[in-house]
């Protein structure tokens, strides 16, 4: 490993713990919406569909392309200053990578699904077919929040291994 600076110590501490304290404000954002949002929405469909409109009800879409944004840049930033720290370098790339692959799935499944489910809202009725796929969804989102909440746990020993190289 090359010499380090305490600045690029230092600016690798303020990226990675940046990058953890919005992951864990995203964690609590996620448990919010998983145990009270999304059961509301889901409860009685097509009427509380109308919850998800934007306009019509709580549309959280600013709210997570905001949150997702900052975090990414942040988790980038992290990356990069720590790049010259090859414990801390290495297993973060690993958090990075599984989070960058539930991020494509999110926006591959998870996304499209709650657009179609918001473009039912209007229906009288919703076929069998498309309860399945709400229950199926909330599974998978229980799922998909773990992991989240596994990644944001796996940062916290980066962190600490970050700060002993102050020592």
């Amino acid at each position: 490993m090359e010499s380090l600076t305490a600045t690029y110590v230092t600016r690798a501490e303020i990226w990675l713990c940046i990058t953890t304290l919005l992951y864990f404000l995203m964690n609590g954002a996620q448990i919010f919406e998983t145990l009270i949002f999304v059961p509301k929405w889901a409860s009685s469909p097509p009427f509380t569909f109308k919850l998800l409109q934007d306009g019509n009800g709580v549309s959280l879409k600013y709210f997570w392309i905001i949150l997702h944004s900052l975090h990414e840049i942040a988790f980038i930033l992290a990356v990069i200053f720590c790049w010259k720290i090859d414990p801390v370098r290495s297993w973060l790339l690993i958090l990075f990578i599984i989070h960058t692959a539930v991020r494509v799935w999110t926006l591959t499944f998870f996304a499209p699904n709650i657009i179609q489910f918001q473009n039912l809202a209007a229906n009288p009725s919703v076929p069998q077919e498309i309860l399945m796929r709400i229950s199926f969804w909330k599974t998978l989102n229980y799922v998909r929040v773990a992991i989240y909440i596994a990644i944001s746990i796996g940062l916290i020993p980066l962190c600490i291994k970050l700060f002993s190289f102050r020592h």
